[in-house]
């Protein structure tokens, strides 16, 4: 082997740090975004909305999602109200990496 040269570097010279994807990294992703999910219904289900502000709509929930630490909220609605605002990130994120790899 050359001075310099590592055995990854000589398996896929093309590659430049990517990888074969295998299957088993999509079954990771497919049980992580299921429980992702499951979380988010659970608790969603057991949160408690504050009298003031009852969601009917995707946009009222998240306009009454700030609402969600008064009348003395929990851990889960803490929770809750991350999860609701780190979704669409996350989503966005997933969503940019998808168009750039398309760019490369």
């Amino acid at each position: 082997m050359a001075a310099g040269m590592s055995h990854g570097s000589k398996r896929f010279p093309t590659h430049h740090g990517y990888g074969e994807i295998k299957v088993s990294r999509y079954l990771v992703l497919y049980v992580a975004q299921v429980a992702w999910l499951v979380l988010g219904a659970y608790l969603w289900f057991g949160a408690y909305w504050p009298s003031t502000c009852q969601p009917h709509g995707l946009i009222d929930t998240y306009m009454c999602s700030i609402r969600l630490p008064e009348d003395g909220g929990g851990w889960r609605e803490a929770a809750l109200l991350t999860w609701l605002w780190s979704t669409p990130l996350l989503i966005a994120l997933e969503i940019s990496r998808r168009f750039s790899k398309e760019e490369r």
